[in-house]
This record gives structure tokens, C-alpha cells and sequence, in this order.
């Protein structure tokens, strides 16, 4: 074959200046000059190929035998001209060929054999082919089905134009810059997507290395700020490594169907509330599933059990599960991973910068005072094989990561296509990240405010008898019930009250378990919260929404009006790592907690205040 090249770049000067991958381009790219004989459009390798006084003939020839123009013979057409050996340029499975004889001067000896008739023939153009039309699917038809089907079950999701403002949030402006709303709903939890520490990290890089990263780290390379930002989270969360992805959504897709289709006969329990992107990253993998019973270890622990010891297993949970604010047994799923052989792959998305002296989530916040003494040996964390995390919920920017072992890490860099073939993050993004992170490892003066104003408005929509489904968490699910009733409540906030929060509903929870979620901040004061309280009063009159003494009348559902154990709504983090223990004695003595707690939310906003003005001066 590198004969039959060489041969016809020295018979033929075209072929002798012009690369294989020229060549391919010319034949891919569509020419804007005459179409076809055949009613086609050409390629720009067919327009040059006509100007050839060899080439020009020969083609002549190909179309008053085949009755079109096209160059088969050259670049893989469908009614390839077979009467010279055909050169290959690229690899097998995609391969063009290029046909020798046709470029090369040879080829005239053809020409001149060629019958009078076909000569003229090869002069006229060819009547356009007629096709009969096929049968076609109603593609538009079964779009409006499936649409209909979503408006008739009432979980049609409907978008609002709100537009967050840093120098205000959490206000915000809709479709008008006048039309101004408070954002009860973000998963920004701490704000840092206005944090100036962040906003001048991510100015400075865009100014110096400009708006995208250009392509894939494997294409475009691996940037130092990639580096960075995948250093800061291995130290985070005590690991060997990390890797970076364009979302979590992704990284636990790729970690998930990677593992589960390369270890061998391997299963993957998972928790029946996970999230989609590890449902899909299981279906991905063609693996066995096994689900268990939300957060139940004793259903874990009985699929465990039924599986040989030596098949590969990996237990697939979050630490925060966040439309209903729960949190996973991590300490006890970690003992069932050990004494069944199976890894850990624990999503803490809903926890990162929320929870532990550091940020580094739920499984750091188990053991905080041996993190706060820098001290992880031993930890539940250290348990941990696989943590996954967001940078763009509480860290205020976008992307996920995964971390863990380093050769745990290397084997998902190398294998996962949802790595490999996705573009990086731009390198804006990447400082802007790792600036977050570094900020909140240092300060936990925004995750205390915000659990406590999560405390205060929990309080303060009991005492109005509007029903909470109780969890430790930062979340604040409020029951509705109701696919359009729960639309309707989100409509009236928005129009009425100035008050952003949307319903959800199927298929992020199932039918029935429609809510409102809502997420304070450390900039939701006591002024947003009194007007959110007041407000979801109001809705719930006028809509006739169950409140908690209604749902209690019934029996209770998912925790509304109905006795809790303890653990699974006493906060998380405790009045000890509040700094506002004394709040519990006051509680007993009777003596005004309330006063007590706003003003330790008052001294909590002005150290904020404080820290966000040295972030902004450095």
C-alpha cells in the first residue's frame, strides 16, 4: 500500500503536495458551487477533482456508468468505481480509500478504450433519480404525547427567569431589572458565588488565561489549575487524590459505570433514594444492582450477605440526601463494607463546605474534633474509599470531582469516557473553585450562620403549625402533597410575595410527596425570614394546604405529625460546635431563648460581615 502511494504521488502533483488529511477534509466539506448531476451537493474534493484534465474525464466517465458524480472510488461513496487499487488513509474502522488509478496519469489508458456512446453519454446529464417515499414515524406527535402526558399528571416543570445578583443575594431581578424577588431555593447554601475572595481569583485568571480551556485535558493538557484545584481537594478530604469533572452529575456517572463494568462480576447496592446520576452511572454499567431500603443497614446487611465473599461490591450512598434532608449512616455502612468486602462510594454533594471544621462534609463532621486537631487516621472519613462532591453548590461556582486512592484515581482518569472526552473546565473556574474551598477550610463562620438561621425558620414555620419533614440537615422540605397544588403555592410566592421557591415534585420525589424546598443562607436575616413565614401562611389558607396537626390527624406522613427518634432530627451540628450551648440552659431556666438565638445570629452576621470585607481588602 505505501508502494501504491508513493507511486501515484510521483505520476500525479496534486497528490504528491497534499496530505492524507487534506484529503479527507476536501471529501467531508460541502462546496457552495454547482450541485451534482445527481441533485446533490458536492465536495469541495469533487470541484478540484473536475479541474483536473485526468481526473475531469475520468469522473465524466464514473457518472454516465453509475448515474451520479460521486467520488466512491476516492473517499468511500456508495457506488465505488472498483477498477483501481484503492488506498487507505486512516485507520480500519473508519477507513476512506483513494483510488490510484483515477489520480494517477495511467488512467488515460481507460479513457481511450472507452466506447464512443459512453463517451457521449458522459456529456449529458442524468435524469434526477426518483425515490418513493417511506412510511415516517410521527416524531413531533409522540414529543406532544409525551408532553401531554406530563401537563395531564400535573409534574410538567415550568422554568422561572430569575437572575441572582452578587452585591444583593439573596435577591434577585426576573425577565426586568425592576422586578425584584428573594431566592429561597438556591444550593449556593453559603454564598460564595459572590464571595470577592473568589470573584477576584476567578477575574484575574480569566484576564491572564482567557475564557474556555480549549479542549479536553487529554487533548488540551493538564493545566496547572487543574492541578491545583485536584491538590486541594485530596487534602480536603484526606486522600491521595482527586479528579475533576464537569459536573457531579458526570463523576459519579463515569466512576460508577467504569467500576461496574471493569471489576470483574462485580454488584453495586445502592440506596433507594440515591441520586439520578448514580442511577444512571449503574444502568451504565451493565452490572448487577441490588437497592436497598433507604438508610435501612439491616436490608443492606441481608443483600450483603446473599452475595458470594469473594464477588467485588461497591455500596453506593449519599451523606445528605436533599429533598428530604436526611442523612446516611456512614459509620455503619462503613462496618458492613468492611466485614463483607465491599467498598465504599459515598456521595457527599449536599455536604461539602456545609459540614465538618474543614467543609469536607458529613464524614468529616462525625469526627470533628479530630479533624480540628488534624488528626484523620482512624476517621470515618479515612474509611472511606470513594467520596464524590460538588464545587457548585456550597463552594458557588460548577464542576464535581471524585477522591480517593491514587491508583483508584488514575484507573478512572485512564478509563472513564466521561472523563477522557469531555472538555475541561475553563481555568477561571478551576482558581474560582479552589479559592472557595481554601476559604471555607480556613473560616466556619458561614456554615454556623446558616445552620442557624436553618434552626430559626424551622422554629418559626412549626409555630405557624406548617408541616417540616424532620431531618438534621440544612434542608427545609415543607410537605404539600400535591403535584399542582404545591405549582400553585410556588405561583403565589413568586407573584405575590416577591418569594422564589419551586415546588418539586415527580420524578424527584415520588407522586404524593410533592414540597417546597427551601435553603437558607447566611444572607437570609431575620427581616426574610419573618416575610418567607408570613407568606407561607398566607398560601397555605388560601390553598387549603394540609397542615401538620391535619397530617397528624391522619396518622403522619414521612415524619409530619408523628413522634421522631432523636437522631434523625436533632441537628447535626450540635449547640457545642455552634458556639451556642449556652442556648440550651437558657431554654430550661425559661428565660427568653428566643432573644437569646437572635442575638447570636446578630453577633454570627456581623463576623460574616467581617470576614467577607478582609476576603474582599486581600
Amino acid at each position: 500500500m505505501d508502494t501504491l502511494l508513493r507511486q501515484s504521488r510521483a505520476m500525479c502533483p496534486f497528490l504528491h503536495k497534499t496530505s492524507p488529511a487534506t484529503l479527507r477534509s476536501l471529501s467531508t466539506s460541502t462546496a457552495h458551487a454547482a450541485p451534482s448531476p445527481g441533485g446533490g451537493a458536492i465536495s469541495n474534493l469533487q470541484v478540484l477533482a473536475r479541474r483536473c484534465p485526468v481526473m475531469g474525464k475520468a469522473l465524466a466517465v464514473q457518472s454516465a456508468r453509475t448515474g451520479s458524480f460521486g467520488l466512491g472510488g476516492v473517499y468511500g461513496g456508495s457506488k465505488a468505481y472498483t477498477g483501481r487499487a484503492r488506498l487507505h488513509t486512516t485507520r480500519a474502522k473508519d477507513a476512506r480509500a483513494v483510488d490510484v488509478g483515477l489520480f494517477g496519469h495511467q488512467s488515460t489508458r481507460s479513457q481511450q478504450q472507452q466506447h464512443p456512446k459512453h463517451a457521449a453519454a458522459a456529456n449529458s446529464e442524468p435524469s434526477p433519480t426518483k425515490h418513493k417515499l417511506a412510511p415516517r414515524f410521527d416524531y413531533e406527535g409522540f414529543y406532544n404525547a409525551e408532553l401531554e402526558k406530563k401537563h395531564k399528571d400535573k409534574s410538567y416543570r415550568y422554568f422561572n427567569n430569575i437572575n441572582r445578583l452578587a452585591k444583593e443575594f439573596p435577591r434577585a431581578h426576573m425577565s426586568s431589572k425592576d422586578e425584584r424577588v428573594t431566592v429561597w431555593c438556591s444550593n449556593d447554601y453559603l454564598g460564595m458565588g459572590r464571595n470577592p475572595q473568589v470573584l477576584k481569583s476567578m477575574h484575574e485568571t480569566l484576564d491572564t488565561y482567557g475564557a474556555g480551556a480549549g479542549g479536553t485535558r487529554n487533548i488540551s493538557g493538564h493545566n496547572q489549575h487543574a492541578v491545583a484545584l485536584e491538590g486541594t481537594l485530596a487534602k480536603l478530604h484526606a486522600k491521595e487524590s482527586a479528579l475533576v469533572f464537569t459536573s457531579c452529575y458526570v463523576a459519579n456517572d463515569a466512576t460508577l459505570a467504569t467500576l461496574g463494568s471493569k471489576l470483574p462480576d462485580c454488584v453495586i447496592l445502592s440506596d433507594s433514594s440515591n441520586h439520578a446520576s448514580m442511577i444512571q452511572g449503574i444502568r451504565h454499567s451493565g452490572t448487577k444492582k441490588m437497592v436497598f431500603k433507604h438508610n435501612d443497614v439491616a436490608d443492606l446487611e441481608a443483600k450483603l450477605a446473599s452475595l458470594p465473599p469473594e464477588v467485588p461490591k461497591i455500596i453506593a450512598f449519599e451523606s445528605v440526601y436533599s429533598m428530604c434532608g436526611s442523612i446516611g449512616p456512614i459509620e455503619e455502612i462503613c462496618d458492613l463494607a468492611d466485614k463483607y468486602g465491599a467498598i465504599t462510594f459515598l456521595d457527599e454533594v449536599h455536604a461539602v463546605g456545609m459540614y465538618g471544621p474543614h467543609g469536607a462534609g458529613v464524614a468529616e463532621h462525625l469526627d470533628f474534633e479530630a479533624h480540628a486537631a488534624g488528626r484523620p487516621k482512624g476517621t470515618v472519613l479515612d474509611r472511606i474509599d470513594i467520596i464524590t462532591g460538588t464545587l457548585g453548590k456550597a463552594y458557588g461556582c460548577v464542576g464535581g470531582y471524585i477522591a480517593g486512592s491514587a491508583k483508584l484515581v488514575d484507573t478512572i482518569r485512564s478509563l472513564a469516557p466521561g472523563f477522557i472526552f469531555t472538555t475541561s473546565l475553563p481555568p477561571a473556574v478551576m482558581a474560582g473553585a479552589k479559592s472557595a474551598i481554601e476559604y471555607q477550610m480556613e473560616y466556619q463562620g458561614d456554615r454556623r450562620l446558616q445552620q442557624l438561621h436553618t434552626r430559626a425558620v424551622k422554629d418559626a414555620l412549626g409555630a405557624k403549625n406548617i408541616p417540616v419533614i424532620p431531618n438534621p440537615s440544612h434542608i427545609i422540605p415543607v410537605l404539600v402533597g400535591n403535584a399542582e397544588v404545591a405549582k400553585q403555592a410556588s405561583d403565589m410566592l413568586l407573584e405575590d410575595f416577591g418569594i422564589y421557591v419551586q415546588a418539586i415534585n415527580y420524578p424527584t420525589v415520588p407522586v404524593g410527596q410533592e414540597r417546597l424546598r427551601i435553603t437558607p443562607t447566611p444572607g437570609h436575616t431575620r427581616e426574610y425570614r419573618d416575610h418567607l413565614v408570613q407568606a407561607l401562611d398566607t398560601v397555605f389558607d388560601q390553598l387549603n394546604i394540609k397542615r401538620t396537626s391535619d397530617w397528624a390527624a391522619q396518622g403522619g406522613f414521612l415524619g409530619v405529625g408523628q413522634p421522631v427518634p432523636k437522631p434523625l432530627c436533632d441537628p447535626l451540628w450540635t449547640d457545642k460546635q455552634l458556639g451556642v450551648d449556652q442556648i440550651v440552659a437558657e431554654m430550661k431556666a425559661g428565660q427568653g431563648a428566643v432573644g437569646i438565638m437572635e442575638a447570636v445570629l446578630e453577633k454570627e452576621v456581623k463576623q460574616t460581615a467581617q470576614a467577607v470585607a478582609v476576603a474582599a481588602a486581600a
